[in-house]
């Protein structure tokens, strides 16, 4: 992936991500924007947390590293590589690394890092955007990562005036151990946590937080601000939700999603990244198999599960990977994926369904009708699922040319603006 800072590196990049092979394809749904290299490594290091500061309570602020920053002209000049709507961009930006504390899947203590970005200017108080990013498998192209991937959308919302908040998830970034992939509640408890620690860090850094937050996030990450807001909903912790703007999530796994695995609906290569990544990661939590050799065949069951160590490349991944979900499952696992039965179906289930509720604040869907890696069914999906409990939420529909990535790049800007709406 090209990170430099010219324009026409960054082009370059969008290039890249738009090829047809399968590693390229997977590099596209992983939401991997290039950032420019100003912003990729930290100007300082911090030491690693101890075990005092892994048992801290939930949301503790351990360590703030600045990354550096852009002026407006910058900000809007990085957009528009990406054929961006800049209208919205009012101010410069400036990113830090924060570490905090949180807890694991089982409730354990540990730390998270993730990404603050905040206006230079605007108001003193700050609402907060909460940005939820999608799929990577290694752990520096999450948004507090040294390639600067992801960083581009909470760029976008903090140049309109709030501050920002990207957490990393568990496992990516500087985070310990792997990541959980698709294990929304603990998505959701990093992103709630990165929230807190946000709100201490700004506090220090002299630009405080309002109570007001706008979840959006990307993909995966779609998914995840869906869930963020329920637990926001409940008026804990003393945040106030004031909008969710999911975009391209996989709201509907057992309904939608895993359905179009099955019937070609998601791209062939995209489905093999999907399903390879998501089963080992929720085996690690939930027993799904004894042994991969019984849900991959050979010679793919000896590398799965290595190559999603957080350290691997997309295109490695994707080399490493076959071509279509035939030829990487077992034929009795194929029929599992067809029709999920049994361990899997219980995983599908509990990291489903959380558009089934009934919020007080505004919604806004997002998705693609040319989608073939989030099929649009999923946001369909889920506005049925908020009309059931009398909430009507928008859905914009990029249209059929707008594949994932092209969802993302017209959707974070609308987001903006529909934010600034609800002012």
């Amino acid at each position: 992936m090209t990170t430099t800072t010219t324009h026409t590196g960054t082009r370059t990049g969008k290039q890249w991500l738009r090829r047809g092979a399968a590693a390229v394809v997977l590099a596209a749904v992983l939401g991997g924007l290039a950032a420019p290299a100003a912003l990729a490594a930290p100007t300082e290091v911090t030491s690693a947390p101890t075990a005092g500061d892994r048992a801290a309570a939930r949301g503790t602020l351990i360590s703030v590293v600045p990354l550096g920053g852009f002026d407006r002209a910058q900000v809007a000049a990085e957009l528009t590589g990406f054929g961006m709507d800049t209208g919205t961009v009012r101010h410069g930006v400036d990113a830090h690394r924060l570490t905090y504390a949180t807890v694991d899947p089982r409730g354990r203590p540990t730390t998270a890092t993730g990404l603050l970005v905040l206006p230079r200017g605007g108001p003193h108080r700050l609402d907060l955007v909460s940005d939820t990013h999608g799929t990577v498998p290694t752990r520096d192209q999450a948004p507090s990562g040294a390639t600067g991937y992801n960083r581009l959308i909470p760029y976008l919302h903090a140049s309109a005036g709030r501050a920002v908040a990207a957490p990393d998830y568990l496992g990516l970034g500087g985070g310990p151990g792997s990541h959980p992939y698709m294990d929304t509640r603990s998505s959701v408890t990093a992103s709630l946590d990165m929230l807190k620690a946000s709100r201490t860090a700004a506090d220090r850094l002299g630009r405080p937080l309002t109570r007001d937050v706008y979840a959006t996030g990307f993909s995966q990450g779609g998914q995840v601000a869906m869930a963020l807001g329920r637990e926001l909903s409940r008026g804990r912790d003393g945040f106030r939700l004031r909008a969710l703007a999911p975009i391209a999530g996989p709201h509907d796994l057992l309904g939608a999603e895993m359905p179009g695995i099955a019937d070609g609906r998601v791209a062939p290569a995209t489905a093999v990244f999907y399903l390879s990544y998501f089963l080992t990661a929720q085996n690690r939590l939930h027993p799904l198999y004894a042994d991969p050799a019984e849900v991959f065949r050979a010679p793919y069951a000896q590398a799965v599960e290595g190559l999603f160590d957080g350290s691997h490349r997309p295109e490695e991944i994707a080399a490493a990977l076959p071509a279509t979900p035939q030829e990487l499952l077992t034929p009795e696992w194929a029929e599992n994926v067809r029709n999920p039965r049994g361990a899997l179906r219980e995983v599908l289930a509990a990291n489903d369904g959380f558009c089934d509720w009934k919020p007080a604040a505004p919604v806004r869907l997002y998705a693609g009708s040319g989608d073939t890696d989030v099929p649009i069914a999923n946001a369909r999906s889920c506005a049925r699922d908020l009309a059931g409990h009398g909430v009507r939420a928008k859905l914009v529909d990029q249209g059929a040319d707008a594949d994932h990535t092209t969802t993302a790049l017209r959707s974070a800007p609308q987001s903006v603006r529909w934010f600034d709406s609800l002012r």
